[in-house]
């Protein structure tokens, strides 16, 4: 089964990587004059299947190690880990669709996946949202320091997430894509407000720096992380795809496209890495060691 080629209006940020071939060439045969962006794009798809799965499952094993001694925001990292562990699964078969595949079917698998990893700053703005009120609201946030309200919240995004994922894979609804730009748009501006607001509380805290909460110091720099993520991996998309009337459709197709979408994925790497770099992790991860802990505390 063939796939339509996509009006050329439409952003393929709605519908990622897709096969609009109107004969038998792959995407790559599409794009073969100008390869260098789909070769980076998955390069970067494959650091991400040999890095991110092992250290998203390191944190998930951090997590389940020390649920005892746990941030509260642990349930929205265990929940992010858990997707990018998923996502990071489908290179092989996306770089079997980009260059050797000309049907349709398994793209529908494909952008499946797409609508989960688009939808993951929603967990990001979660872990945003509750160091927001651990630093600005602290009396709130002691009375609801239990973590069924956290787990409702965390069911809730899964519920969006897999809605999306799935519309998504259904293909070709009208202006789906705007629904991707107002959520990384929505959830930066929301991670935006939040650094802010703890930068200011922690501003409060005294005249000098040494001054300050340890707790509300953990707070900002997760803040900080997820702000140079959301930045880094996910601003790009939404700063370059407006602006596709400005390039050819050739290089927006082949070039663009790949390079926007392949910062965006290999935040499924970054995420857990820096995670991980704050952690104080032993000098060897030896699962039978009972004994081994870990400073959890965001």
């Amino acid at each position: 089964m063939e796939v339509p080629y996509p009006n050329s209006s439409l952003l393929y940020v709605s519908l990622r990587p897709y096969n609009h071939s109107g004969g038998e060439e792959t995407v790559y045969e599409q794009c073969k004059d100008m390869p260098a962006a789909i070769i980076w794009y998955l390069g970067l798809q494959f650091i991400n299947m040999f890095l991110g799965i092992p250290t998203n499952l390191t944190v998930l094993w951090l997590i389940h190690k020390n649920k005892g001694d746990s941030s509260t925001s642990d349930i929205f990292i265990l929940h992010l880990a858990i997707l990018d562990v998923l996502f990071c699964l489908t290179p092989p078969l996306e770089l079997a669709n980009i260059v050797f595949i000309t049907t349709s079917s398994t793209w529908y698998v494909l952008r499946f996946f797409y609508g989960m990893k688009d939808s993951s700053p929603l967990f990001l703005s979660c872990i945003c949202l509750d160091r927001y009120m651990a630093v600005v609201h602290p009396i709130t946030f002691t009375e609801l320091k239990d973590r069924q309200h956290r787990a409702v919240l965390a069911m809730l995004v899964w519920l969006f997430i897999l809605g999306y994922a799935a519309a998504k894979c259904v293909g070709n609804i009208p202006n789906f894509e705007k629904v991707f730009t107002a959520m990384i748009l929505a959830a930066f501006a929301f991670m935006v407000y939040c650094n802010i607001a703890i930068l200011w509380v922690l501003r409060q805290s005294g005249p000098g720096r040494d001054e300050m909460h340890p707790v509300k110091k953990r707070a900002f720099k997760m803040v900080l992380i997820i702000q140079a993520i959301i930045v880094f991996n996910y601003f790009p998309p939404v700063a370059l795809f407006p602006f596709q009337d400005y390039f050819s459709a050739d290089v927006f197709r082949c070039y663009i496209h790949y390079v926007a979408f392949g910062l965006m994925d290999f935040s499924s790497t970054i995420q857990p890495m820096l995670y991980l770099s704050k952690e104080k992790m032993p000098r060897s991860l030896n699962c039978c060691l009972t004994s081994t802990t870990h400073n959890l505390q965001v």
